[in-house]
């Protein structure tokens, strides 16, 4: 389902425009229930922009989806999975260690 998604959504063509706007709809909505439950959960925050938080997830996950495409599946993409989620959870900063503001 990944490889399919990739590779018509980077595609230009007219007659599966509307199947690609249908699943984008559903990858979109799915993470949006994912985020929410999160957000309920506390496990994140309340305080988070919901569009912006699903374009950063979805666009992580299409790059990482783009980069095993063009490697000819070299890895496996499974394997992605966990440390990406923890990407998303824990973000790359070292909050309290560093002073962001200065």
């Amino acid at each position: 389902m990944a490889v399919v998604y990739q590779v018509e959504t980077h595609r230009n063509i007219r007659l599966v425009e509307e199947q690609i706007k249908e699943m984008s709809k559903m990858y979109l909505d799915i993470v949006s229930e994912i985020v929410e439950q999160g957000q309920e959960e506390g496990i994140i925050r309340k305080d988070l922009y919901l569009g912006l938080v699903k374009r950063f997830i979805l666009g992580a996950v299409d790059e990482v989806i783009n980069t095993w495409l063009h490697s000819g599946g070299k890895y496996d993409l499974v394997s992605m999975a966990d440390p990406l989620v923890e990407l998303f959870l824990k973000g790359i900063g070292n909050i309290g260690e560093t002073d962001v503001t200065s």
